[in-house]
Formats: structure tokens, C-alpha cells, sequence
């Protein structure tokens, strides 16, 4: 019996040379990590918890063995399992791992996706932008010359493209400039929520313009983006976390990790009380992780990056769908 599935339709989403291409992206990130004797890990793509960041969703299951039934979450990150092999002692770990994000398609986005995820105990944040910008350009060396990383703080570059001052929300001001630049919608959908506008100038006035020609790196987020990093001791209006972009795109998003159980654990309830203003799937906290945090996670620094996007910028694709074997319309 003859398939009725259309050809186009059942072939892989990138050719023979896309496959090759991955394979030596990931190659050179096993030499680079081994080359630093850092372990190479791996952990569950599915547990009973999942991380509670309102800005992410996640798809579930059931395991049903006998009368045992339980919900499983996969995985957005590693993130958590991963600190829990550090707390355990494992000392620096890294992960090239499969993440799922539910609703997430599109020329940057596919709901399955490849993630690098590393962690350096005793690297502060500086330290971990030095080695994200090594591994970058040992990625980029035999495509092509980039120039020297750009480092910029949060408040810098929020400033230079907005005018604004994104550690103190001002209302009015904010409001202001939105109209000025016809971005109306912020008003209705923003609020009265500094992140929530912090987010939506950002993604809209200034991730487009960073990272023309090199890899930048924006450091120092406001506190009320702090997500799972430690404030700065200086000046608690400041969080140590960096995000890399080139030619507009985000890449990855890294911490000075948080320590303080108690802290993870008011973040956490934070977090649930947005799903819940937002009518957003609840799942509980990841109580493993919290204990994991109170035995004691060393001081450490790590980053997760989307190797998707790496390999799309590398060879110059429009689309991560051209570098991924099977994208998501072609499951």
C-alpha cells in the first residue's frame, strides 16, 4: 500500500551538510569543556517538578504503572537537577541536553530544542563572560572573524536606546515614551509592572540593535529581573545576571547563582502568584531543588545557550527549521 504523506513532507528539515555542521559544533564544545576538565553530565528530561516562571510554559504527562499514577513535567531547562549535582559535589558540570517549551514556534523558536548548560564553581560573573566569550569564538573561528565582545550594563544600553532609566520605574515616563514611539500597546499590556515593561521596551528598542557585528554581552539586570541570580552586594537594584545577543538575537542567559533557599523559595511564591493573576497552569515547587539549596550549593556561575541558534548564526541561515533535523512541521 502506497503512503498517501506527500514527499516534501516526510524529509528532514535540514540537508546532509546541516547534520555534518552539528555534529562538529557539538564536537568542539565536548574538546572545549574536556580541554578545562569540566564533567560532562546529563540528567531527566522528565520529573515530577518544573521550574514557575510565569513567562514560561510547559508540557505534561502522566506515569501510570499499576495504581501508581503521577504527573510528570519535561523539562524547560536543566537547570535544577543540574544543582542538585552540584550541591552533591560534582564540582564544574555541563550539559548538551533536549529542553521543551510549550507554544514556542517560530524563525527563533521550536517547542524541543538543544541546550548547552554549564556551571564553574567558584566563577564569579566576569569570570564566566570571559569563558562564554573563549567558547564563542572557538565556535566562530572557522566561518568567520567577529569583533571583540561588547560587555554593557543593563542600565547602559537601556538608557542609550530608550532615554529611560530602567532601574527606577517611573510611569508617567515610561507611558510617555511608548507613545512617542507608537507602541501603544505597551500601555494596555504593561501595566503598572516594571518587569513586565522592562521586558517589553527591551525586546522592542534595544535587543534589535545589539550585536551587529560581534557578540554583546548585557550584564547587571534590574533586580526585579533577577530570575535565579544573586543580587549585587553593592547596589541590591542590581542583579548579577548576563544575557548574550548577536545580530539581535538572544543566545543565552546566565547567573551569578543564587544560594539562599529562603529567597529561591519567596521567588518561587512570587512566581505563583503571577500564574495565578495571569490564569496560568500552577505546578508546585521543585522541593528536591529547595533542599538541594539548604544542604549548601557551592558559589558558582553558570549559563544556559540555545545551540540551535548558535548553528543558524554560524552558517547563516534565516531560520532555526534550516538547521534542525526535524523541525516542528516536520515531525
Amino acid at each position: 500500500m502506497k503512503s498517501s504523506v506527500a514527499n516534501s513532507v516526510w524529509q528532514p528539515s535540514c540537508d546532509r551538510d546541516g547534520l555534518r555542521l552539528r555534529a562538529q559544533l557539538l564536537a568542539v564544545t565536548r574538546d572545549f569543556f574536556a580541554s578545562r576538565l569540566v564533567l560532562e553530565v546529563e540528567t531527566p528530561a522528565l520529573a515530577p517538578a518544573t521550574g514557575t516562571d510565569p513567562q514560561l510554559a510547559f508540557f505534561a504527562t502522566q506515569y501510570r504503572a499499576g495504581a501508581e499514577q503521577q504527573t510528570l513535567f519535561l523539562q524547560t531547562s536543566p537547570e535544577f537537577a543540574m544543582k542538585r549535582l552540584l550541591a552533591a559535589g560534582s564540582g564544574d558540570i555541563y550539559q548538551i541536553s533536549k529542553a521543551f517549551r510549550n507554544g514556542e514556534v517560530g524563525r527563533f523558536h521550536n517547542p524541543e530544542f538543544t541546550l548547552l548548560e554549564w556551571y564553574r564553581v567558584g566563577f564569579d560573573l566576569s569570570q564566566l563572560m570571559d569563558e562564554v566569550a573563549d567558547l564563542i569564538a572557538c565556535w566562530f573561528a572557522p566561518y568567520r572573524a567577529l569583533l571583540p565582545t561588547e560587555r554593557i550594563s543593563y542600565s547602559e544600553v537601556f538608557k542609550r536606546y530608550t532615554g529611560l532609566d530602567a532601574l527606577c520605574f517611573d510611569l508617567e515616563a515610561y507611558s510617555a515614551y511608548a507613545f512617542s514611539q507608537h507602541l501603544t500597546d505597551a500601555i494596555r499590556l504593561c501595566g503598572q509592572e516594571h518587569s513586565v515593561w522592562l521586558d517589553f521596551l527591551f525586546s522592542h528598542q534595544v535587543q534589535p540593535q545589539l550585536g551587529a557585528h560581534c557578540l554583546t554581552m548585557v550584564y547587571g539586570y534590574p533586580a526585579c529581573q533577577a530570575s535565579l541570580a544573586q543580587l549585587n552586594q553593592q547596589d541590591a537594584r542590581v542583579a548579577e545576571r548576563v544575557e548574550l545577543f548577536m545580530q539581535g538575537i538572544e543566545l543565552g542567559n546566565g547567573f551569578f547563582e543564587l544560594t539562599d533557599a529562603d529567597e529561591q523559595e519567596r521567588r518561587f511564591e512570587y512566581e505563583q502568584q503571577v500564574r495565578q493573576q495571569q490564569d496560568l497552569p500552577l505546578v508546585a515547587q521543585d522541593a528536591k531543588f529547595l533542599a538541594a539549596l539548604q544542604s549548601g550549593l557551592p558559589a558558582c556561575a553558570g549559563i544556559a545557550i540555545g545551540l540551535d541558534r548558535v548553528l543558524m548564526l554560524l552558517v547563516e541561515k534565516e531560520s532555526i527549521d534550516d538547521v534542525l533535523s526535524f523541525s516542528h512541521h516536520r515531525i
